[in-house]
């Protein structure tokens, strides 16, 4: 009944590309993608990927990664996609060659050695990097084919958004901040039948 009530209402019509935000929607009970948002780093014709914003995996990087400079940042889990490989999101720019800007100030990938050097030299902080096991990603139209099923919604965002939204309040906050329409999914249960 519920799903009914969101499948009437028109929802925004933003395309998906590179740099946007997948969010899911509060029916979306797949196990990884449950209340999350997605920031797309590449969207076209041969299909998507992205990276879970908001599962922490309790792990810093330098339990993950053996000899790694130390950086207190954390590790999210970026998706069920070569988990057990490691992808970075970063401000940091022409400081480090090969990577891809995606929006605004923020890139994706790089030079992994100087990556560590530039760690290593203190030339990096928290604030300027995130880091993913794995990744979300979608062949060719599947994405398009789960929009068409109202599985996410399609948002905006910029620098700060995707390199500051961290917690698991980050899925309610995203939809609050795109108006009321929004903010009615975003209180709703995680499990209807308890209401």
């Amino acid at each position: 009944m519920a799903n009914d009530f969101f499948q009437k209402i028109e929802f925004n019509t933003i395309k998906p590309q590179k740099g946007r935000l997948l969010i899911s929607e509060p029916f979306l009970f797949d196990t990884y993608f449950k209340r999350t948002v997605i920031f797309l780093v590449e969207h076209g014709d041969d299909g998507s990927v992205g990276f879970i914003l908001n599962k922490s995996v309790n792990l810093r990087l330098n339990e993950v990664v053996p000899d790694f400079p130390k950086i207190k940042a954390g590790v999210f889990f970026g998706g069920p996609v070569t988990q057990n490989s490691l992808f970075y999101i970063h401000t940091l720019g022409k400081q480090l060659p090969d990577s891809k800007k995606v929006i605004k100030d923020v890139y994706w990938g790089g030079d992994f050695e100087q990556l560590k050097l530039l760690i290593d030299t203190n030339q990096v902080t928290n604030e300027q990097i995130r880091f993913f096991a794995g990744y979300s990603g979608w062949s060719e139209g599947q994405l398009e084919e789960e929009l068409k099923e109202k599985s996410w919604i399609v948002a905006k965002t910029d620098a700060e958004q995707v390199m500051k939204g961290t917690t698991k309040e980050f899925w309610n906050n995203v939809l609050k901040g795109m108006g009321k329409k929004y903010e009615i999914m975003s209180n709703f249960p995680e499990d209807p039948t308890l209401n």
